[in-house]
């Protein structure tokens, strides 16, 4: 199996079955992701504890690139502080714009199978809708601005 294949079937196994689509019972915070230029949405739901992002869910509907791409997210966040998040956010970003060094991708594990995302500008939008939602939350918790 070639390496493209492979990442297709992450990426297929994340939205066909994905671990984290669901309602959390008591989110820290909750904020709705629009990706207007085609149609993706998604509803993240943070909890998070002492600076801990001890769950995190989401709901939502879109393609295979958005829904794959927040449940790969939520695998890697949870358990993690809030600034180790941001920053496997900004490795994330970086790798869709070809800046990312190798530890920076490895550390995306799953994620890491989005990197062609990059060579298709209409699926980028897609792609980062997830990890843009996430860092804005967190942004929000960080100046005291939180609902549930």
């Amino acid at each position: 199996m070639d390496i493209k294949a492979l990442y297709r079937d992450i990426v297929n196994e994340h939205n066909l079955h994905p671990s984290h689509k669901r309602d959390l019972a008591s989110p820290t915070i909750v904020l709705q992701g629009v990706n207007p230029s085609c149609g993706d949405d998604i509803n993240l739901q943070l909890e998070v504890k002492d600076g801990i992002i001890i769950d995190a869910a989401f709901n939502g509907s879109g393609c295979a690139v958005s829904q794959a791409s927040a449940d790969m997210m939520i695998d890697l966040i949870i358990g993690k502080s809030k600034e180790e998040a941001l920053r496997l956010s900004e490795s994330f970003m970086k790798m869709i714009r070809g800046t990312a060094a190798e530890e920076e991708k490895e550390e995306l594990e799953e994620a890491a199978s989005l990197e062609d995302v990059a060579h298709m500008p209409a699926r980028v939008k897609c792609a980062v809708l997830g990890w843009r939602t996430m860092k804005e939350c967190i942004d929000k918790l960080q100046s005291g601005i939180s609902q549930g």
